[in-house]
């Protein structure tokens, strides 16, 4: 289930904000620029079908989302025992930001987008169904735990707006997914 937990980035474990509820969770993330809905899940998507088969299936999700201007999009799996995974998750656990927006759908499994902004700490779980767009510049990092399970369609304009600018800033490892 899709779950937001807000929290002062000075007290970790002090939460302001925990809700299940779709709507609230897209409202206190609209407050700093997030995008984030839920999509109905097209009838018996296989997550491990071939990508073409994937997209086929969510593009009418996908033309509105790109309303027509120049972008594509992608299929990443994350599975447990994936060897490159641990290199991976190194990569984008700690806080950073992109020069593009990140733009993630949830076709299976889950995941944490950890947002850090005007001095709080947003803690996005997304699941199925779930399509979250962090704004360009944003402060973030992602985790989809030590032993993931996921199938995420990534849209992009273009691939080189994805290489994670360190902030330097220690804060990921206080506030790790909940």
């Amino acid at each position: 289930m899709s779950r937001l937990t807000v929290t002062p980035d000075t007290t970790p474990g002090q939460a302001e904000l925990r809700t299940e509820d779709p709507e609230a969770i897209a409202q206190a993330l609209s407050q700093i620029g997030v995008r984030f809905e839920r999509w109905d899940m097209p009838a018996a998507v296989d997550p491990d079908a071939p990508s073409d088969d994937i997209l086929a299936a969510f593009q009418p999700h996908l033309d509105r989302l790109m309303n027509g201007s120049a972008g594509s999009a992608d299929v990443i799996r994350l599975r447990p025992g994936n060897q490159t995974y641990p290199a991976m998750r190194q990569k984008f656990i700690d806080e950073h930001v992109h020069t593009e927006d990140e733009v993630r759908f949830f076709v299976q499994g889950a995941g944490h987008f950890i947002l850090h902004a005007n001095g709080r700490v947003y803690d996005a779980r997304c699941t199925q169904g779930d399509l979250i767009s962090v704004p360009s510049g944003l402060k973030h990092w992602f985790d989809a735990g030590a032993e993931p399970n996921a199938t995420v369609l990534r849209v992009f304009t273009d691939t080189s707006g994805w290489t994670p600018h360190y902030t330097g800033d220690g804060i990921s490892a206080l506030f790790p997914a909940s």
